[in-house]
């Protein structure tokens, strides 16, 4: 089992999961942030520092944001585990989910 980051982090990316993960399995793609599933040891720490409350352990993403289970694991099918998101820095991509959805947040 993983943590998985739901639809309330598109577009609004707000990092301090980046900064609270001492696995540094939070990777930053252009819209949304994604939890490499391999590398994340479970911990937690990400989940309350997320202020949209979009960080939720696999097994309690509420029904509405279950295709961002899938999404979170199939971003890395082309990257793999490189073992770190620091040194990947920003992924010029995003899964097909959250490129399909129209702008999120202020002023969409």
């Amino acid at each position: 089992m993983t943590y998985v980051i739901a639809q309330p982090c598109v577009d609004v990316k707000d990092k301090a999961c980046i900064e609270e993960c001492p696995v540094d399995c939070i990777y930053e793609g252009k819209r949304a942030l994604y939890i490499q599933p391999d590398e994340c040891v479970d911990c937690g720490a990400c989940e309350p520092v997320c202020p949209v409350e979009a960080i939720y352990y696999e097994d309690d993403v509420p029904e509405e944001w279950t295709p961002f289970t899938a999404a979170n694991v199939e971003f890395f099918d082309k990257i793999g585990s490189p073992g770190g998101a620091a040194k990947m820095g920003l992924i010029e991509d995003d899964h097909p989910l959250v490129q399909s959805l129209p702008p999120q947040g202020e002023g969409s």
